[in-house]
This record gives structure tokens, sequence and C-alpha cells, in this order.
């Protein structure tokens, strides 16, 4: 069933579509309005579109053709972009010359670094090999053990995933910059410090640095729905958007938020845990050890802790928690009441969590995204309808809900355009060189 509003579920983006990174891109022709070094700016502007000519770089930004001229040369020298003799550029409306010869054309120089994202998820592991340009140069996803373990085990099965993948490729981390990492839980992007994480036995104080050691390459560690906000700022559908909420249904509930095309974390880095708000006074018991959680009625354990009583089978939810949802939705297609019932309990919670996020941030679209969009109660006509007669919109369209059903690669997607993301602000940005003045 297709919910009323929503879009229908949509796959991976393809490799094949050109460039990666946020499509709006703040002005610099104003002065006083450049936020980044123009050259930072120039760059990722390049790789947004994949490939592009000095003449419509200059006509999009609305920049000096000499600034542009200037700068790319720059960057040409250093190594980061290219020149290219192809005049069939799907981005490039630009006018032949009198004499009928094409516009040269730029692209990154995507051999000049590479990347490595890594999602360290419940049941498996995954991680993509990227280049600087953001195409995707090989992925591998190892199982894991869904039970808390020590930061070393957790960093030593990160690193056995990492050199699994750059062996298949006859690489080794000394050929690659840097690493997003990504996990559940509250995780300090600027201390690189995790509080809670249900994947841990411990707080995990200073992880990143830990990771960095173990790995001998910079390592940026983040939150996992930011992760998955990210891969849809930089490869998916709110690459043109300015404003959007991502909320994701698997092993627990999470969210990201993009504010004026940037992904906003809080004033500490650990803010958007919609899983932790609370939907139910002294309610039902969240694996953060709180009650009334939002994801203590809709998570993989919650559902599945409904599913062990509703199919009597309860020696079967600590040893295969995904097949015992399997067996339940089975059920509510057959039409069993108990079943259904369960999913449309979770469906009625789930709109009181997403009329919140319509109500507080008011965004453009809410993306619903994860491994559970296959259970398409949970996102069912009713629940739409419910989450928008919850939420006062004063007469206007509600906030528009779309389905991604992305695989489990979108995670670590997601972590490499963080990597990208910070290593371009460090080989490009304000602390690599001054602004230049259109």
């Amino acid at each position: 069933m297709t919910p009323s509003g929503a879009h229908e579920p949509t796959a991976l983006p393809d490799d094949a579509l050109s460039g990666c990174g946020p499509l709006l891109i703040d002005s610099v022709a104003a002065p006083g309005t450049i936020t980044r070094p123009l050259r930072q700016v120039l760059f990722e502007h390049v790789r947004a579109q994949g490939s592009t000519t000095r003449a419509d770089m200059g006509r999009a930004l609305g920049i000096s053709a000499a600034s542009v001229s200037a700068v790319t040369s720059e960057l040409i020298a250093e190594g980061f972009l290219r020149e290219t003799d192809d005049s069939d550029s799907p981005d490039s409306d630009s006018p032949r010359s009198a004499r009928g010869r094409p516009p040269v054309g730029l692209q990154v120089a995507a051999d000049a670094h590479h990347v490595i994202g890594i999602k360290l998820g419940d049941l498996r592991h995954t991680a993509v090999l990227s280049d600087f340009s953001g195409a995707r140069i090989a992925d591998l996803a190892l199982p894991t053990r869904p039970h808390r373990k020590s930061a070393q085990a957790l960093i030593a099965e990160a690193r056995a995933l990492i050199d699994q993948l750059l062996d298949g490729q006859g690489m080794t981390r000394r050929d690659v910059r840097c690493a997003g990492v990504g996990l559940a839980g509250l995780v300090d992007f600027r201390t690189g410090n995790v509080p809670w994480s249900p994947m841990l036995d411990a707080p995990g104080t200073g992880l990143r640095a830990q990771f960095e050691a173990a790995l001998g390459m910079p390592v940026y560690l983040d939150n996992d729905a930011n992760l998955l906000t990210l891969a849809e700022l930089w490869f998916g559908g709110g690459r043109g958007k300015s404003d959007f909420a991502v909320v994701t249904i698997e092993h627990g509930v999470g969210m990201g938020l993009v504010l004026f095309n940037q992904l906003y974390r809080g004033a500490r880095g650990m803010g958007l845990e919609l899983g932790h708000t609370k939907v139910q006074l002294d309610g039902a018991l969240c694996r953060c050890g709180k009650r009334g959680c939002l994801e203590a009625y809709v998570a993989d354990y919650a559902l599945a802790r409904e599913a062990a009583t509703a199919l009597d089978q309860h020696a079967s939810l600590s040893e295969s928690p995904l097949a015992l949802l399997e067996e339940l939705f089975a059920e509510a297609r057959r039409g069993n009441e108990a079943a259904l019932s369960i999913f449309r309990r979770a469906g009625r919670f789930l709109a009181l969590g997403l009329s919140n996020v319509a109500q507080v941030f008011d965004p453009e679209v809410i993306i619903l995204s994860g491994g559970r969009m296959q259970y398409d109660y949970l996102y069912a006509r009713e629940v739409l309808a419910e989450m928008q007669a919850m939420t006062l919109t004063g007469g206007r369209a509600p906030a528009r809900v779309e389905i991604h059903a992305w695989g489990d690669l979108v995670w670590a997607q997601g972590a490499v355009a963080l990597a990208l993301g910070e290593l371009t602000g460090q080989l490009l940005g304000a602390q690599a060189s001054r602004a230049v003045t259109a």
C-alpha cells in the first residue's frame, strides 16, 4: 500500500548520476556574504555538478570571469581540479565559440585523495571506499553480534572491515586520507566522546582519538542518523532542499535535520534524539534504561518484544529478532488481528513523533528511511492522516512525507560525505587558505 501524501519507496541513487554534494550553494556575489573561501566554494560547485565550465560556474554563482579563472587555475595547479576536453558535459549549456571550439570542462581530480565511510551497526558493519569526487570505488559488509561490547572490540572490528575492503583493491590504510564513522547513541561530534551508545558497554570517552590511534588516520565520528541525513544531502533527494528532516526506524529510532542547507547537530553535537523523546509517562522500557521513549514502541526490539508475545515465541526473541519481525509482518498480511494491532499501535506512536517533528521544525519534507520501511503499516494512509490531524497547520499544507527504502550501504555512504566534507574544509577551507574576494 502507498500512504497518502508519501512517495513510493526509492532505491539508492545510481552512481552514474552526476556529481555529489549539496546543490544549493551560498551566494558569494554580495560583499560580506562569503562564508567559505572562494576556492572552496568553486571546488564544491564543480564536485556537485560533476562537470562544468568556467563560464557556467561564473553565471551560476555570480562571480566574475577573472576571479573564476584565477582561482580554478590555482586549484588545477594544486591538483584538486583537472581540465577535460569533453564537450558533452550534461550540465553545460555554454555555447561553442565562433570557431566551433568547445568550452574546456572542469572536473574534480578524483584520484587526488581517497576516503572511507563506515557504519557500525547492531547486526552488521558496512564500509564504502570513495575517491575525492565522491564516486564509490568499493564496498563491504561484515556481520557482527548484537550485544554491547568494549570500545577496543568495536574498533578492532572496524579496523578488520577497513583492511579487508582495502585489500580487495590492492590498497592499504596509508592510501586513505581520513574516515567517517557512525554509530547509534549520543555522539559528541566536536570532542569525539560517546557518552552513551547501545553498542558500547561503557561510555566511549575519547572514542574518536582511540579510532585515530588504531587506524593511523584522521577519523570523524558522528551519530548514525546524521550519516543518513548527510547521505540524503549529498547523494539523495535532499541535494536541492534547504530544510528537511530524516527519520529512521531500525533497531532504534533516529533523526537528522538539515537547516539552511547545513546539518544541525545541536549545541553539543548531540541533538535530535527523536527516539528518546517521551511519548508515554511511565511507559514501556527503552534500551536506554528510561521509560516511555518513542523507540520503545516503534523500533525493531520493541516490535519483536510484542511479536514474541503475540506469536508465543519468546525463545526466538534474542536468537533472531529480525526473523520474528518478518513472521509478524507475514501474519499481519494474512489478517492476524494480534499482529495487525501491534503495527497499528506502533503506527500511532510514530504519527505522534512525526507530528512533533513537523510542529517544532516545520521542515519542507520529512524523509522516512531505514530497513523497516518494508513494513508499510508503519506509514500507512491512516498513520499519515493521524499525523496531519495532530499537527496545527493553520490551514496550510502539512509537511510532505517521502519514503526512501535505501539499502544498508546508505549509512556508510553518508559517512563518506562526512569524511569528504571535513577533508575538503581542511584542504581548502579558511584554515588552509585565506578567502579570495570576487
